[in-house]
């Protein structure tokens, strides 16, 4: 599986596929494919996915193991 994390992320939280693909606004089967890697899955949706999981992109795609997300820079 090419995004495992992603998968055990949304099985630690009790989600079905379901779930998050409503979140997303795409089909269960297009999320589905995020998880196993059949589908690239999108800039936009890998910034949403950390978003909802208050987590960093990189940590998503396993680029590190530190959950916590970076530092927001806030608008001046």
């Amino acid at each position: 599986m090419k995004y495992r994390r992603i998968r055990d992320l949304r099985e630690d939280n009790n989600l079905k596929q379901q779930d998050l693909a409503d979140y997303l606004n795409v089909a269960d089967s297009t999320y589905g494919s995020y998880e196993s890697g059949y589908r690239g899955i999108p800039s936009e949706v890998w910034s949403k996915l950390a978003d909802y999981y208050k987590t960093s992109v990189d940590y998503l795609m396993g680029r590190t193991d530190n959950p916590i997300p970076y530092e927001r820079k806030r608008a001046k």
